[in-house]
């Protein structure tokens, strides 16, 4: 993905990003400046922040990290003040997340870039492609969609909703049919079409479910027929609001396929948010983008400055110009961009600038 810093969008995604994460009744809901007014930064002082850390779903880990450092501090006496704490916690969590901040790179010397989204049922996929197409569209990218989740009632008529939305073109069958057989179907036609990116769904599916688990590495298989270093991207889509269970179905995932990169949805509404500091920590996974909501401008790429100044209600030194957060979007969520088509086997639709069909 492009570097977004200069658009509008990235401004308007960080304020929606501090609205919505951390909302309900967590630990950072309470202003830490007044919890402590006037206190010295003590054993008792940290011991309580570790509580508030590991209740917000950062993990034991995290956490851990997190107050070895403060501790440290206090130990040179660098902590005179609850503005010092609030300064070396953002500090701490910034050195979790720093090193998992990168973008999606989209090779154009690369056609199709073929991009797999995997994940549980409910986690978000679908809307997390639909965004994700929109978002290419505004880059000026020809994008095709492969309906490769066959199993789940009513997930092709989803994703097909999505294409129609964003006016590019889609590779579907009927309910029952072979994933791999429809993503492979999705590269022919992308390759015919001189696509630039083809984003295929897949069936949702728990990470405990070794045969399933197992469709989606025939999947891989089956690209690699067409195309061997496809797909270039494995994007695990996580929901936000599970807590720790997101990591052992991340662990799992990527075990089973080669995660490269993340999505967190669902950051609003009841999400602590410190989940994606357990996940940075314990995985070590790029995060690509985090979702705030339901509307396109909800959708930004993910930037490790602008989480934790919004996770921590405070801007830790910190400014919104520091990085990529955003979504150059039109306010409305209308795409920009024209989509491109393409013949193929499957059902296609969605406007077509060459010639192709209108679904």
């Amino acid at each position: 993905m492009t570097n977004e810093t200069d658009k509008p969008g990235v401004r308007g995604f960080f304020k929606r990003l501090r609205a919505k994460l951390n909302v309900g009744p967590a630990w950072l809901t309470t202003d830490i400046k007044e919890l402590l007014p006037g206190r010295k930064i003590d054993a008792e002082i940290l011991d309580d922040l570790e509580t508030r850390l590991i209740s917000a779903d950062v993990g034991v880990e995290a956490a851990s990290r997190i107050l070895d450092d403060l501790r440290k501090r206090v130990a040179r006496k660098e902590l005179a003040d609850v503005d010092a704490l609030l300064k070396a916690l953002h500090a701490a969590m910034l050195g979790i997340l720093k090193p998992v901040e990168q973008p999606l790179d989209i090779d154009r010397n690369v056609r199709p870039f073929v991009i797999l989204v995997v994940g549980i049922n409910g986690a978000g996929k679908t809307t997390t492609i639909g965004k994700l197409a929109h978002r290419l569209l505004q880059e000026r990218r020809t994008v095709m969609l492969a309906a490769g989740d066959t199993f789940r009632a009513a997930a092709r008529e989803q994703i097909e909703v999505w294409a129609e939305r964003n006016q590019v073109p889609i590779i579907a069958q009927q309910s029952g049919a072979e994933p791999a057989a429809v993503i492979y179907d999705g590269l022919q036609a992308a390759k015919a079409r001189n696509i630039d990116v083809l984003i295929a769904d897949t069936a949702g599916r728990l990470h405990t479910q070794t045969h399933l688990m197992d469709e989606l590495k025939k999947v891989k298989r089956v690209l690699a027929r067409l195309d061997p270093t496809a797909p270039h991207e494995v994007l695990l889509v996580l929901d936000g609001t599970i807590g720790q269970n997101a990591i052992a179905q991340a662990e799992e995932f990527n075990k089973g396929l080669g995660v490269t990169g993340l999505v967190i949805t669902k950051l609003d509404g009841t999400a602590k948010g410190g989940v994606v500091l357990a996940i940075a920590q314990r995985l070590k996974i790029p995060i690509r983008f985090v979702g705030v909501g339901e509307q396109s401008e909800d959708f930004g790429v993910f930037n490790a400055s602008e989480f934790v100044t919004a996770l921590l209600k405070s801007d830790g030194g910190a400014t919104a110009e520091d990085g990529r957060t955003g979504d150059p979007t039109a306010a409305d969520g209308r795409p920009g961009g024209a989509g491109a088509g393409g013949a193929g086997t499957g059902r296609v639709r969605g406007s077509v600038a060459d010639g192709g069909v209108r679904g």
